[in-house]
């Protein structure tokens, strides 16, 4: 774990200066962008890597043997990158495609009965809850919700969820981040609650959506004791869309079959056949990958690095985070769903008319990009080290025009 030991040491200044380190963002150029919880920009130095990657595998033939060896190369290399930003090991990753693939994988590897039961929080994306709904289908499952959205402002999350499981409870799904709100949940807590669940007749494993955490929070997932964490590359990262990944703690892989199934997952016989899985997280690994987006993403990661560490960054966004929350305090019309200062950078907030997809397009009309939310009904904006101060102003001053 010297990685991560490194990664967080204290960081007094950083050595790129911010101004010259967003230049390398052309979508920064012309705009305010505050959807980094939708997709991140690209920086031109993962563009340019992407596209001599794809020109050395054309250069030494697409399927070759320098390719192979190249290709199996860059997905280790990803791999130990990740693992180098989560605290964990490199053999505890799966490469995904987004967060969405990483959630199925251990969503469908349970081997289900009927009337085991899934709890969910209220805050989950629709594309899980669509997941949850089909296996509920299918196996006969019992499936509940507990109330997170309530305590964003006073409440423990972790005794919430306690008091919503049951005997047969067998998976919880939770957001790290919860990605309408933007609270961030006390998840070693919750692993405890769960884990030491004295009615529970099989082990409580917990599926964490980490959509809207990883590349905001300094993360140690084995000390944090998470089962599942699914992620992607291309939000807070700023990697290309289209690759993901997906944390198993290795003490429990065993137990979660593999669904999705093909030659990166298995291990090989006599004459090539089929004789086992991959003692790794490989073994959820499917087929062929667009290898060079593996090299944009790697490349994204090591340039954010060289502006701050981990917690650095972290600390520019929870202050920009606050900035934004205090000056919208002062707009009679809006209300932000948090009355203290944000633990990440989503800042949802309501109009007291309700404006919210005419605010939206309104701001986009200015080249400033904020998303609307559906449930609860609100504006999120998001905050990333890369947002200027003056920024935070020309938005905060826009909403202020159109609540005039």
């Amino acid at each position: 774990m010297g990685d991560l030991a490194q990664r967080n040491q204290p960081q007094d200044q950083c050595q790129i200066d911010l101004q010259a380190h967003r230049a390398q963002y052309s979508a920064l150029a012309n705009k305010q962008y505050f959807n980094y919880g939708g997709q991140g920009p690209l920086a031109e130095v993962a563009l340019g890597a992407i596209a001599a990657a794809y020109r050395k595998t054309q250069a030494l033939g697409p399927f070759s043997g320098a390719v192979n060896g190249w290709v199996a190369e860059v997905r280790q290399d990803l791999r130990q990158a990740m693992a180098a930003e989560l605290g964990c090991t490199a053999a505890a990753i799966t490469l995904t495609e987004d967060v969405t693939v990483g959630c199925n994988i251990p969503l469908w590897g349970q081997d289900w009965q009927p009337g085991d039961h899934i709890l969910l929080s209220d805050c989950e994306h629709p594309g899980i809850i669509a997941t949850v709904q089909e296996l509920q289908r299918r196996f006969g499952l019992e499936v509940s919700i507990c109330p997170l959205m309530a305590t964003l402002n006073g409440g423990d999350p972790a005794a919430v969820i306690g008091d919503h499981l049951r005997p047969s409870t067998r998976l919880v799904v939770i957001s790290h981040i919860l990605w309408n709100t933007g609270q961030v949940l006390p998840l070693k807590a919750i692993m405890a609650t769960c884990q030491g669940f004295e009615q529970a007749r099989q082990p409580v494993r917990v599926l964490v959506d980490a959509a809207q955490s990883v590349g905001v929070l300094p993360l140690d997932l084995t000390d944090l004791g998470v089962d599942y964490y699914a992620f992607t590359g291309h939000k807070w990262w700023c990697g290309p869309e289209g690759v993901g990944g997906l944390y198993v703690r290795p003490e429990i892989r065993e137990a979660l079959s593999p669904t999705y199934i093909g030659w990166r997952g298995i291990l090989y016989g006599d004459r090539g056949q089929p004789a086992g899985w991959q003692p790794n997280g490989q073994r959820y690994e499917v087929a062929t990958s667009a290898y060079p987006l593996y090299v944009g993403l790697q490349r994204a990661m090591e340039f954010q690095n060289q502006w701050g560490n981990a917690q650095a960054r972290y600390d520019r966004l929870l202050a920009l985070s606050a900035q934004l929350w205090q000056q919208l305090q002062g707009i009679p019309a809006v209300t932000c769903l948090r009355q203290a200062a944000p633990e990440s950078g989503l800042v949802s907030f309501q109009l007291g008319d309700r404006r919210h997809g005419e605010l939206v397009r309104h701001l986009e009309s200015q080249q400033i990009y904020v998303r609307q939310i559906a449930d609860p009904d609100c504006v999120r904006a998001c905050v990333h080290y890369l947002t200027l101060e003056e920024e935070v102003a020309q938005l905060v001053g826009a909403i202020a025009q159109f609540c005039a």
